[in-house]
């Protein structure tokens, strides 16, 4: 079975930092696993992700260049470092996963090829 256990949201002000955590298991198959987020009143988007075989990323336009995603193979743990945050960032986050069915570049910028989501963790970010 397929868990995802997502940790690190929290309040910062505009230009600092956070780390968000997603503790993964169950996984039996090359996967895309990474983040997505969800502002209030707008839909859900792909904000990162990376891939179990070969580890190539994708990242949203906005977030280029200031997060950056990775795994540690020895626990399967993904990790996304939040640098340079904006207001704009501000949202629940979402770990999630899913069958690695083509490249992260196609499959990561909508949910809809992800199976499984782990709770929502809040990023406030400050003006």
């Amino acid at each position: 079975e397929v868990q995802l256990q997502a940790s690190g949201g929290g309040l910062v002000e505009a230009g600092g930092s956070l780390r968000l955590s997603c503790a993964a298991s169950g996984f039996n198959f090359d996967y895309a696993i990474g983040w997505f987020r969800q502002a209030p009143g707008q839909g859900r988007e792909g904000v990162s992700c990376i891939s179990s075989s070969d580890g190539s990323t994708y990242y949203r336009d906005s977030v280029e260049g200031r997060f950056t995603i990775f795994k540690d193979n020895t626990d399967n743990t993904v990790y996304l470092q939040m640098n340079d945050l904006k207001p704009e960032d501000t949202a629940v986050y979402f770990c999630a996963a899913g069958p690695l069915l083509f490249d992260v570049h196609q499959q990561c910028p909508v949910d809809n090829g992800m199976d499984y989501w782990g709770k929502g963790t809040l990023v406030t970010v400050s003006s």
